[in-house]
């Protein structure tokens, strides 16, 4: 085997750092839902807000809102159906686009993540940043691009990677 190539099976030390990252974020993931949950909305509802938030004029094509939170389109859809029942968004005819549609989001939902994020970024910061010295920061900054950059091959060309260690 070349040093370039690596067993096809995970070592037991590589499975258990995945299982660790698996049970760490989905830890993570919970505590920070229920932060949420205290203000009313759920991670969904706040990850739709934030890229509306983010949005010139607020407002996202639907196909849009389901690539920037990386949600299947009917996912989107029945979720935004919810939303809109709260009064957060709005949906209206996307002009020149019959089968479109244009997700707005309400006064009612810039108030509501509006009231949601600073607590929500103290949990963040609570439950993750103060967890790590700063080098161990950088670690894990560094770490990270190394898989965003080997999955942006992969997905660029999903033979190039095949066998390779980033």
């Amino acid at each position: 085997m070349s040093p370039t190539q690596t067993p096809e099976r995970l070592t037991d030390r590589e499975l258990a750092v995945w299982r660790s990252l698996l049970d760490t974020t989905g830890e993570l993931r919970r505590l920070l839902s229920s932060e949420l949950n205290r203000v009313e909305l759920s991670p969904g509802d706040y990850a739709v807000l934030l890229a509306l938030t983010e949005a010139p004029d607020r407002t996202l094509r639907s196909s849009e809102l389901a690539d920037a939170i990386d949600w299947e389109r009917s996912r989107v859809s029945h979720h935004l159906g919810r939303m809109e029942k709260r009064g957060l968004i709005r949906r209206t005819e996307c002009p020149g686009d019959n089968r479109g549609a244009l997700v707005v989001l309400t006064e009612d939902g810039y108030e509501a993540i509006r009231r949601a994020s600073g607590p929500h970024l103290r949990a963040v910061k609570r439950l993750f940043a103060d967890a790590l010295r700063p080098d161990q920061l950088d670690a894990l900054a560094g770490a990270l691009e190394s898989i965003q950059n080997h999955l942006d091959r992969t997905a660029a060309d999903p033979d190039s990677t095949e066998g390779h260690r980033p």
